[in-house]
């Protein structure tokens, strides 16, 4: 059972934020991959989280207001990727490109593409810019995990722990798959913008959308809160982990709750599979319209996946929180 501690507190809360209530939980899950696990409980202290994701239009303010350039727009520096192919010194990000036919799901590279020029300003590459394909009110992609610091920053604000994240997108449920309940469509009904059909090649498209959707065009969880489920993956504070943090058991203690958990640490977050390469690894959350029931099942709250830092793609975003107290 999710227990509310201590009620929100809505008197100074801003017109785009929400007030989460403070509370113990059921984190994780076992019965879908294995990074989720163990279930374990979890307290989390009241805070304010963005009602939406950051989209364009406020992104493209904080850009205006401070010059910032996003680690996108920068040329990488081939002194820093020593395996970097020729010619690929510039700047661009990865866009996500639909399959003609089935293709081996292992390999993300026959989905993935680096496009020159793109980011968050094009986030298909040149031509795709955010004016011309309407996408003010959709969620900013294309980030790094500086620039959603960057933001966070200027803003007066945090990017929320996984334990935070995971708390308000269940929106008061505790131990349902997903943010709504235990049914992906109930009654045929998507809940959140995910791909429906065969990933990657055959999207049917049943939610209307092929890529990003305005935020709110679903219904809000139990905190008032949209797309806290796909749409787009968003960064968290967390250093990544394989195994999430559990709660240690005093000595004559009969139960034990993990209070504000903040993650794992700079070394664990480094992927064993790269033992050249020496760029941590933060915690995504909330999955993306690219999950699908045959790939990536994590349009759920318990979901995580790891993301070098300095990675940005057309399906990564963010949103912030503020901390009371």
């Amino acid at each position: 059972m999710q227990t509310a501690d201590n009620a929100p507190d809505t008197a100074d809360t801003p017109a785009d934020m929400i007030a989460v209530p403070g509370g113990t939980f059921t984190m994780g899950s076992e019965r879908f991959y294995p990074e989720e696990a163990p279930l374990r409980r979890v307290s989390v202290d009241a805070f304010l989280i963005d009602r939406t994701p950051v989209t364009n239009r406020q992104f493209a303010a904080f850009v205006e207001a401070t010059g910032h350039v996003t680690v996108a727009e920068i040329a990488p520096d081939p002194k820093d990727y020593p395996d970097m192919l020729p010619g690929m010194d510039r700047p661009g990000s990865l866009v996500f490109h639909k399959s003609a036919a089935p293709v081996d799901t292992s390999n993300p590279a026959n989905w993935w593409r680096f496009e020159f020029g793109a980011c968050w300003r094009q986030p298909l590459g040149p031509g795709s810019d955010i004016e011309s394909l309407g996408l003010w009110d959709h969620p900013v992609v294309q980030i790094a995990y500086g620039d959603a610091e960057a933001y966070a920053k200027w803003a007066g604000k945090d990017l929320p722990t996984e334990a935070e994240f995971e708390f308000a997108a269940r929106g008061g449920l505790e131990g349902r798959d997903y943010a709504w309940g235990d049914e992906l469509s109930p009654g045929g009904t998507m809940m959140a913008n995910t791909w429906q059909g065969l990933f990657p090649f055959a999207n049917q498209m049943l939610d209307g959308w092929e890529r990003t959707s305005p935020v709110g065009t679903y219904a809000p969880n139990g905190y008032g809160l949209v797309d806290m489920i796909g749409n787009t993956w968003e960064w968290t504070s967390d250093w990544w982990s394989e195994k999430p943090e559990t709660p240690k058991k005093a000595a004559g203690k009969s139960c034990c709750t993990l209070s504000n958990p903040r993650g794992g640490k700079l070394k664990d977050s480094l992927d064993p599979r790269q033992p050249g390469v020496r760029i941590g690894r933060k915690v995504l959350k909330g999955g993306s319209h690219l999950c699908a029931p045959n790939y990536c099942q994590r349009y759920r709250p318990a979901a995580r996946h790891p993301e070098m830092i300095d990675t940005s793609t057309s399906h990564i975003g963010f949103r912030c929180v503020v901390r009371k107290g």
